[in-house]
């Protein structure tokens, strides 16, 4: 194959040029033929469309796993203090100050949630060093990224076992102890 590229570089409106690249080949030799004018730009595009439709594949699928993950961890620890709700109301008519019942069950649900978010960081940081060569202009392991992602996670898991946690306080301490 006798391929041959011809590279121009040329400023401001270029869309008029081909007319007149065309006509400077054929001065020199009228038999040239000339299968694709392009633009650079159109060419990197078109070179790069594959890894970029790979990439929008991985952010979309990557967003629905935090979503997933986020609304896991508010069904998870919301169900775990529905069904405190009686030994909610057991603290209470001992005697237990509400703000104290809420603040235990906000770091029973911290302590579980930051252990699972930990085993999740690491087994990120091991998969990422898969995607390493698809990444530009960040690193496989960028803190900014795994901090997000943790701290989103930590609010949900707070906000999970606050509104349960506030819902059963609020309760009368006899109706809670009826509840099953």
């Amino acid at each position: 194959d006798n391929a041959m590229s011809l590279v121009i570089r040329a400023t401001g409106y270029t869309a008029n040029l081909t007319p007149v690249i065309r006509k400077a080949i054929w001065s020199v030799d009228k038999d040239q033929p000339i299968v694709q004018v392009a633009m650079m730009d159109d060419l990197l595009a078109a070179s790069a469309a594959e890894r970029r439709f790979a990439l929008i594949l991985f952010e979309t699928f990557g967003l629905v796993a935090l979503a997933l993950a986020a609304a896991g961890i508010y069904g998870v620890l919301s169900y775990t203090v529905t069904e405190r709700t009686r030994e909610i109301g057991v603290r209470l008519a001992l005697g237990a100050e509400r703000r104290n019942v809420l603040s235990l069950i906000l770091r029973q649900g911290l302590k579980l949630t930051l252990s699972g978010i930990g085993l999740g960081l690491l087994m990120a940081w091991a998969v990422t060093r898969l995607l390493t060569n698809l990444l530009y202009s960040v690193s496989a392991t960028d803190p900014l990224i795994f901090g997000g992602v943790a701290l989103m996670l930590t609010v949900v898991a707070l906000l999970a076992c606050y509104w349960p946690a506030r819902r059963a306080t609020r309760i009368d301490p006899l109706v809670a102890l009826r509840h099953e």
